[in-house]
């Protein structure tokens, strides 16, 4: 029996409301339309949000938790029990924006330590994760910050997922013409615009396919279960696995 897949859609962006959460809101829709009565979908703006960066004093080292109180922990334990992740963000100085870097490398390192730093087992997330991504320019570096969200998944055990040829090779991408309005992705869908269309059609093929990649991961794990249990390394997924089924 399949279980209910949880979707984490992150926005990167500091504006509250932008093309970055335009964008995914069309990777949302594309996810609901695949199972709407098996999905709970979620999004976590960082728009207002603090997230300090890490500053290395090794506390998760010895306690398992960051020593930073803001609100990294508020996303974490979402990012936690999320099935898929989708990150939404703009091109910012040819990367990610500040805060989302800094909510990676606490998440990165506090995981590791957490499962106990240089001993730890290699613990599978198993999580399904797309990208997203808006700049102003068409070349001004959507797959270079799609490569390097793309390794984050790689690096956390995840399952990187891009949408469909010809629109989508990495993730979905769109870019403004240059406009520097909030709302200028938008207006360019609306005008017919053929790059803003190429950018909607990624983004809800993107939502698709991550969502069904989690369903069969999902019941590959479930099929798998036994298997899984004696290899030790498929904790996080184990227990997500559980946690659907309560």
């Amino acid at each position: 029996m399949q279980q209910r897949i949880r979707l984490l859609g992150i926005c990167g962006s500091p504006r509250k409301k932008g093309n970055s959460n335009y964008l995914l809101e069309w990777v949302i829709k594309g996810a609901r339309d695949v199972a709407p009565d098996l999905l709970d979908d979620e999004v976590y703006s960082l728009a207002g949000k603090q997230i300090a960066p890490c500053i290395a004093c090794d506390r998760c080292s010895k306690t398992g938790k960051c020593a930073i109180e803001d609100d990294f922990q508020e996303l974490r334990d979402k990012w936690l029990v999320a099935d898929a992740i989708i990150y939404s963000v703009p091109v910012y100085n040819m990367g990610i924006p500040a805060q989302l870097k800094s909510f990676i490398d606490r998440l990165g390192n506090s995981m590791v330590y957490a499962s106990g730093g240089a001993e730890a087992i290699d613990a599978k997330n198993l999580k399904v994760v797309g990208v997203a991504v808006q700049g102003g320019c068409v070349f001004a570096g959507q797959e270079q910050v799609m490569s390097y969200l793309i390794n984050h998944a790689v690096l956390m055990s995840c399952l990187p997922v891009s949408g469909d040829e010809w629109q989508s090779y990495l993730g979905a991408a769109g870019w403004t013409r240059n406009s520097l309005r909030k709302d200028g992705l938008l207006r360019l869908y609306r005008e017919g615009d053929p790059d803003a269309q190429a950018a909607v059609a990624a983004a809800m093929s993107l939502g698709k396919r991550v969502v069904q990649v989690a369903m069969v991961v999902q019941a590959g794990g479930i099929a798998c279960r036994a298997m899984l249990v004696k290899d030790g390394n498929f904790g996080p997924f184990l227990s997500r696995l559980a946690s659907a089924e309560l």
